[in-house]
């Protein structure tokens, strides 16, 4: 294993989380390249992946590290890397400009490539239009509204909906996007406004929510502004849930959220029951698990199962990742003929005893 973030040696024998496979058998050795910074402003995230993917690594694979510098200059050099390595798949990729350039390169190759950031639905619409081998292992742009318009239109149809955003970009974006999806699935919001942002208190905005009727509000701002608003709420006597998006994974500070408060955000994976052990493992070598080392062990572990599957059908890589159910640390993955993971990444959760918890789905 290759790279300067070296993993202890019992992270390497670690044993990797069961394949869902039919007769796929076990992959030879792999040798999977790790595109991340190494340097720079996004150093910290890269070294988060690059330290998942060595963990993830069984032995005998080689785990090659490429600094990855973010300039798009530098794509078709990275891949030339890789290529040069002999990796049969390439992981990491925290930047859309590396991928560009990178990927028709490792088209050529029959490499896939396996992002565990990028989120451009231009990128993915390029690389269908071009047959470039690129998979997304996190979400794409529009999953969290598509999330956040589905958990309402399925939980709060017969509910009064209000909307209000902080007047930021995400914000606006993000309620615009979700009220879209309301509406053409038949809610119209009884409420809906930009609030002041920052502020000790929102008892005005709080008012004029309860004299809507609004049962549930949407927030499309973060979560200081939420914690603020439940507070209120709870002091003016208003019986208000509200619901954020995937900035409600903050500090919970300056005011602590109360229980009950809703938001539709990525799991907080080291807490995730598949990934008690390799959690556990990375721990006890003084890693703490968190950001993209659990996403970018996983990358490994569809990357060495779609190996797998290709040695065992003799079909490209690429095509053997397209469909296939993986488990791993994360919970089980899969691409569709899209190579976008089969299911929404964002899943709903409920902020209790200090924790988000995930909401398990509704019962008939």
């Amino acid at each position: 294993m290759t790279g300067p973030l070296s993993i202890p040696a019992l992270l390497r024998h670690c044993a990797a989380v069961s394949i869902a496979l039919a007769a796929a058998g076990t992959a030879q050795a792999a040798t999977i390249a790790v595109v991340a910074p190494q340097q720079g402003p996004y150093a910290l995230l890269g070294a988060q992946i690059l330290r998942g993917a060595q963990a993830a690594a069984e032995p005998g694979d080689s785990i090659v590290a490429i600094d990855e510098s973010c300039e798009r200059k530098d794509g078709a050099a990275i891949a030339d890397r890789a290529i040069g390595a002999g990796a049969s798949a390439v992981v990491g990729f925290l930047c859309v400009e590396t991928l560009t350039d990178a990927l028709p390169r490792l088209k050529d190759k029959a490499i896939p490539a396996i992002s565990v950031s990028v989120r451009s639905k231009i990128l993915m619409e390029d690389a269908h239009r071009y047959g470039w081998p690129f998979f997304r292992l996190g979400p794409a742009d529009g999953d969290e509204a598509e999330k956040l318009a589905d958990t309402i239109l399925s939980r709060f149809q017969n509910q009064p909906i209000a909307l209000v955003d902080d007047g930021t970009i995400y914000g606006r974006e993000l309620v615009s996007a979700v009220r879209q999806r309301l509406e053409a699935g038949g809610i119209k919001p009884v409420f809906a406004d930009t609030y002041r942002p920052g502020q000790d208190q929102q008892l005005a905005l709080v008012r004029r929510l309860a004299k809507a009727g609004a049962a549930q509000v949407l927030v499309g701002g973060d979560r200081a502004d939420v914690a603020v608003m439940a507070r209120d709420a709870a002091a003016e006597g208003a019986a208000m849930a509200f619901l954020g998006g995937d900035v409600m994974r903050a500090a919970n500070r300056p005011l602590r959220l109360a229980d009950g408060v809703q938001a539709v955000a990525l799991p907080d994976y080291p807490a995730l029951p598949e990934a008690t052990e390799a959690a556990g493992l990375l721990r006890s070598s003084g890693f703490e698990p968190e950001g993209y080392t659990l996403p970018a062990y996983a990358a490994v572990q569809v990357a060495r199962a779609a190996l797998a599957k290709a040695q065992a059908d003799g079909t490209p890589l690429p095509v053997a990742a397209t469909g296939l159910p993986v488990q791993t640390v994360i919970g089980e993955l899969s691409f569709g003929t899209d190579h976008e993971l089969a299911e929404n990444p964002f899943r709903l959760q409920e902020w209790r005893d200090d924790a988000f918890r995930l909401v398990g789905p509704e019962t008939e």
